[in-house]
């Protein structure tokens, strides 16, 4: 079989120029971040100057400021491999991983300035200017350098990786039909089969490998491929030694293409610890580092939130009182970290305060929820009784939210690895309300689709990433849609 019968699409990549880009992309990609910051640090200051001075100028100072920023945020950039083929290949952390660069680069030009006290040489209002210009400017720059990357890699403009396959033909195409490797820039050179389980081979299935084995190197040597990828279940141990003592003496890079298993897991891990070396499918979600940083804001944030709210938190008690017969707070059983249950505090806003085994969620214009009930669930303000449970290490500020134990019972049932969600301590809100996955979830599908972001937000937590939730929680249109 050939290449073009396994990866049409990529046969592009054979393409000189395309394998030529990749050695260059490197290049193109800092001299692109480069241009960028120097071009907005001029026209930042050129704007800064006009209304501040009357006139349009860039002086000297101003070159030398957009050259220093550009070089610093480079280099910065190279040292930590980001401008590799294969962090171009996904927007996925390209925002995140810019703003952490161009943060450590304003961190180091003061320190230069500090260091060589030339601090008055430069506008302190161009600098932070420029600094607050950086940020969506380059956002959007490293996105659509991305965008461009990613798809000149898919229609084989751009090659990462020159692969050679070789495996039984099950193997080798199950292989390519799951990961279709060209979509992250793989250009597939050729492919080698191996028969030596075949019926006709039988008789002498070590002679039939070492025959095809040789052919194999013969034709990998003469295409000169980046990499090497052995398509073979891990089980198949011999096998396995045979490809690698074969292909170990062709100067490429070997991979074992991976187990089905591992496609349920977005970073699986080799930890070496001593002699013993295990692939790590999964991590806890934070590190105790992370644990100790989210707590100490958790705590910071929520006891000032209830401080500077409490006069509004009396109003709202008062207006509960007035508004119909019940307690002022709804506790209710959720489950939080690591399943394990707790009573969450909410301001009551409806007629009812179920907490049984059967337990009907609210709906639109559901009569069950008074008049201030509707207003407080309208702007998210019964939420806020929950900040006395952050302050308790029930719940954090953000994380997925928590259910009643009777839907968490119910939905375990129905949706995979649904108590991942549990991996981390509940939030008052969180990546899934600010999309607008919030309300009643009346259908498993709904419920599967908010599961699906709770499970992304374990798995991509950062301390950025709860700030920007925070924010949109309070001023995104998304954060109070669905409310009932």
């Amino acid at each position: 079989m050939s290449v073009n019968d396994i990866a049409p699409t990529a046969f592009a990549a054979r393409d000189a120029r395309a394998n030529m880009l990749r050695h260059w992309l490197w290049l193109i990609t800092a001299a692109a971040d480069a241009a960028v910051i120097a071009a907005m640090v001029g026209l930042v200051s050129l704007a800064y100057h006009l209304p501040v001075y009357g006139d349009l100028r860039a002086d000297q100072a101003t070159l030398e400021l957009a050259l220093m920023l550009a070089g610093i945020f480079v280099f910065i950039n190279a040292t930590q491999g980001r401008y590799q083929l294969a962090n171009y290949l996904s927007t996925k952390g390209q925002i995140a991983s810019a703003f952490t660069v161009w943060n450590l680069t304003l961190v180091a030009f003061i320190a230069i300035l500090f260091l060589a006290k030339i601090a008055d040489h430069y506008s302190r209002g161009v600098v932070l200017a420029s600094y607050l210009a950086g940020i969506p400017v380059i956002a959007l720059s490293r996105s659509a350098m991305v965008r461009t990357i990613s798809m000149g890699s898919k229609t084989g403009r751009i090659t990462s990786e020159r692969v050679f396959l070789i495996g039984r033909e099950a193997d080798v195409m199950s292989f390519v039909s799951r990961h279709q490797p060209w979509n992250v820039g793989y250009a597939i050179i050729d492919v080698a089969f191996l028969r030596s389980n075949d019926a006709r081979r039988i008789n002498d299935p070590a002679a039939a490998l070492a025959a095809d084995l040789a052919s194999a190197v013969a034709t990998c040597r003469a295409k000169r491929p980046d990499s090497v990828f052995i398509a073979l279940p891990w089980s198949d141990q011999e096998t396995i030694d045979a490809c690698l003592a074969a292909f170990m003496t062709l100067p490429v890079a070997i991979h074992l293409t991976p187990e089905k298993i591992m496609d349920r897991f977005e970073r699986p891990h080799i930890v070496r610890t001593g002699s013993l070396t295990s692939l790590r499918l999964t991590r806890p979600p934070l590190s105790l580092a992370e644990i100790a940083l989210k707590r100490a804001f958790d705590l910071v944030a929520a006891g000032t939130i209830l401080l500077l709210s409490a006069p509004l938190l009396l109003l709202i008690a008062l207006a509960i009182r007035l508004d119909s017969p019940g307690p002022v707070l709804f506790r209710q059983r959720r489950y939080g970290f690591n399943q394990e249950a707790f009573r969450i505090f909410k301001f009551r806003t409806m007629t009812t305060t179920d907490d049984g085994s059967v337990i009907v969620q609210a709906r639109r214009d559901d009569p069950r929820v008074t008049r201030v009930g509707r207003m407080l669930r309208r702007t998210n303000l019964d939420e806020l009784p929950q900040l006395l449970n952050v302050l308790a290490g029930q719940m954090s500020l953000v994380g997925p939210r928590p259910h009643a134990l009777a839907h968490d019972q119910a939905f375990e049932r129905k949706i995979a690895l649904y108590a991942r969600r549990h991996n981390v301590r509940p939030g008052i809100t969180g990546w899934a309300q600010v999309n607008g996955l919030r309300g009643e979830t009346d259908t498993d599908e709904k419920m599967a689709r908010r599961i699906a972001y709770d499970h992304w937000y374990v798995d991509n937590w950062s301390f950025w990433l709860d700030l920007a939730i925070l924010l949109r929680t309070v001023f995104s249109p998304k954060a109070f849609q669905n409310a009932r």
